[in-house]
């Protein structure tokens, strides 16, 4: 046994193998181990979960036949089916340009040039290899002359080759950011569409963190496709290059066995690296768990001051991400794991058959360009085609380990497929909803041809000016929850509405049916267009920019002055609602200020107000837009939009707007209602 250890101590090369194979097996056993043996943290103690309830599993993200189709559609086009209006049941095909407009696109002109500069960069790395050469057997020769003319030449080339360099780098810099561009423009425009923003997040729990895809995904998937062209296509160039040099002077048979190199690592690399995909989705999905935990906090800072919230708010958020850090410690410890077998297959060992396959000609008898040459012949020769094989085998190496960031970019391009899908389907009225009975079913636009009357779209919207009548509809939520079978009830423009009851009563809902927000799941709704109803809530949303914004809200200044309307006429919307000394603050109008927190409760409402004011629909819906509001002005203002002729369905628990409304829409929180005309003898209930 003594023997034996004195000859292992003795050969150091044994010892650093044995080592090194024992540290690499011990590190990708302890990632697999510390993964099941997890301390208890703060998510054993914190409890939540963030919609996204699906019963089927989400596919998993993998180098395969169907990522290939998704960066296809995402890369050149993308479906949507949409119902046409003449023919429900027939759908047409729209080819939408995604990230590559076009053939002539500037797009596809960068693709070339970074084809060019990928090509320029080869022919650069071959003429230095070349000249490098040259120069070394100068000084080998110890022949000065030709020494300073060799030198000579290899730096007048530095700076065109820097140029290539660079011009490579500004061109995948561009490539990216354009692609960015249009995906996301491409995105907004589809979001952004009618109610889809409202949709995704209130009817349809497909996507949770809409934010997170709209902007680090997108980002993320941009950065890894364009890499993965350059990271690809440089090999590949290299590749061909090298193989033709080398076959042409050296014979088939040295790169011949690098390329089964390549097929055999390539193969089993990417059979190893499957789960990154599946990792990289889970570890985006975390990361957008945690911003929203966050966000969350900043929107309900106030309610949580008053309860006194913060400690419990800190473990929610350290649960959250704790649960990331647990996460990224395991992707981390994959990727240490896989890294170190990239490492030995991808580099190492391909330097290793580099090695091996150069040999091969050095060491036959018979070589045709080889054999029979002088050593210093032979040197040079060794030194040229030598380090074009190296090359060839690091663009192997770099071609294997390209599938590491193939299998990351199949990650972000589920993510961003899977938000160009739900896109599609509630820009078509199709929305995916878990149920109160617990069911996960999908609710179509136009109903599914079903005998049944009742279900999500199931009802009739028509149109008509200055009229809202509703036949036998039934107030009910998104998810099923029934909360009346049926309201019947008729309006006129002229005629003041006071609508109220309790709690969940079913007001919000009947107004988010008339704002077509949520479906009508049967009977017949009648009313007039979108814009010629509004809306305005308890708490007003001010949006960014200057005080003549806050009163045109949605309207541009060219949308006001297309309307025929002036600041003159803000300015007395303003004089209605008393708020004239708003416009005293310096640039008037044009003043910028973050006006949600610049202006008081009972200002924002007063502003709304205007903004009714302004817009003068045909009818508008208070939610209880006057509860900061003294009496006095609250009078004026409501007495202002019977002589403009808005008619108004007001929520609100105040005595003093009864003389301001001819009916009442009265619920009692049990699934009836009454509707009826105010008189004399109906008691005014209310603060």
């Amino acid at each position: 046994m003594a023997p034996a250890l004195s000859k292992l101590a003795n050969n150091q090369s044994a010892i650093v193998g044995v080592a090194g194979m024992t540290a690499a097996l011990w590190i990708i056993a302890y990632g697999k181990m510390s993964n099941k043996k997890r301390k208890s943290g703060y998510e054993d103690k914190i409890q939540y979960t963030i919609a996204e309830k699906k019963e089927k599993k989400a596919g998993k993200a993998h180098v395969n036949s169907v990522f290939f189709k998704q960066l296809r559609q995402l890369l050149r086009e993308y479906i949507f089916l949409l119902p046409r209006r003449d023919s429900p049941s027939l759908i047409h095909t729209a080819f939408l340009a995604i990230l590559i407009p076009g053939f002539w696109s500037v797009e596809t002109g960068l693709l070339f040039l970074v084809a060019a500069a990928l090509i320029g960069r080869s022919v650069s790395d071959i003429w230095m290899i070349q000249n490098a050469t040259v120069v070394e057997s100068t000084i080998i020769h110890m022949n000065r002359a030709k020494f300073k003319t060799a030198l000579l030449k290899y730096l007048t080339a530095l700076p065109a080759i820097s140029v290539v360099t660079n011009v490579l780098k500004w061109s995948l810099g561009e490539l990216k950011l354009r692609f960015r561009t249009n995906l996301t423009h491409h995105l907004y425009s589809q979001y952004l569409n009618g109610y889809t923003y409202y949709k995704m997040s209130n009817l349809d729990n497909r996507i949770a963190n809409a934010d997170q895809l709209l902007t680090t995904d997108i980002d993320k998937f941009c950065e890894s496709a364009t890499d993965l062209y350059s990271n690809i296509s440089k090999p590949v160039l290299d590749i061909f290059i090298y193989v033709y040099r080398l076959t042409v002077n050296l014979g088939g048979k040295t790169p011949s066995i690098l390329m089964l190199y390549l097929l055999f690592a390539g193969v089993f690399l990417t059979r190893l690296r499957r789960p990154t995909g599946r990792l990289t989705v889970e570890e985006q999905k975390l990361e957008g768990e945690f911003r929203y935990v966050n966000s969350r906090l900043i929107t309900n800072s106030e309610e949580v001051a008053f309860y006194q919230g913060n400690v419990r708010e800190k473990l929610t958020l350290l649960a959250s991400y704790s649960k990331l850090r647990s996460h990224l410690r395991k992707f981390l410890e994959f990727r240490v794991s896989m890294g170190i077998i990239d490492n030995i297959i991808g580099k190492y060992f391909a330097s290793i058959v580099g090695f091996y396959a150069v040999s091969i000609p050095f060491f036959a008898d018979n070589h045709p360009l080889l054999s029979g040459e002088k050593s210093g012949q032979r040197l040079q020769a060794y030194y040229t085609y030598g380090r074009m094989l190296v090359k060839l085998a690091e663009a192997i190496g770099r071609l294997v380990l390209a599938g590491r960031e193939m299998s990351r970019l199949a990650g972000f391009t589920a993510r961003m497929t899977e938000l160009i899908k739900v896109l599609s389907d509630l820009n078509k009225g199709t929305y995916e909803r878990t149920m109160v009975n617990g069911n996960n079913i999908t609710q179509n636009a136009g109903g599914s041809g079903a005998a049944s009357s009742f279900g999500p779209n199931k009802g009739i919207m028509c149109f008509e000016d200055n009229i809202i009548r509703f036949e036998q509809v039934p107030l009910v939520t998104p998810n099923g929850d029934v909360l009346l079978k049926e309201l019947t009830f008729e309006v006129k423009s002229g005629t003041n509405v006071l609508v109220c009851g309790p709690n969940g009563c079913g007001k919000s809902s009947l107004f988010r049916i008339l704002g077509e927000l949520w479906p009508t799941w049967g009977g017949k709704v009648t009313k007039p267009s979108r814009g010629k109803l509004f809306y305005i809530p308890q708490r007003p949303y001010m949006t960014l920019g200057t005080l003549r914004d806050q009163i045109i809200y949605p309207h541009t200044s060219e949308d006001m002055l297309r309307m025929g309307q002036s600041d003159e006429d803000l300015m007395h919307y303003l004089d209605i609602v008393q708020l004239t000394y708003l416009e005293q603050r310096e640039n008037g109008l044009d003043a910028i200020e973050d006006w949600i927190d610049v202006l008081s409760g009972g200002e924002k409402q007063r502003i709304a107000m205007a903004r009714l004011f302004y817009h003068r629909p045909q009818f508008a819906i208070l939610d209880e837009c006057t509860s900061a509001v003294s009496v006095d002005v609250e009078g004026k203002m409501y007495s202002y939009c019977r002589e403009v002729g808005i008619t108004l369905f007001t929520v609100s628990h105040r005595k003093s707007l009864w003389v301001h409304h001819d009916n009442y829409l009265q619920f009692d929180g049990r699934g009836s209602y009454e509707f009826a005309p105010i008189d004399q003898d109906k008691e005014h209930f209310g603060s």
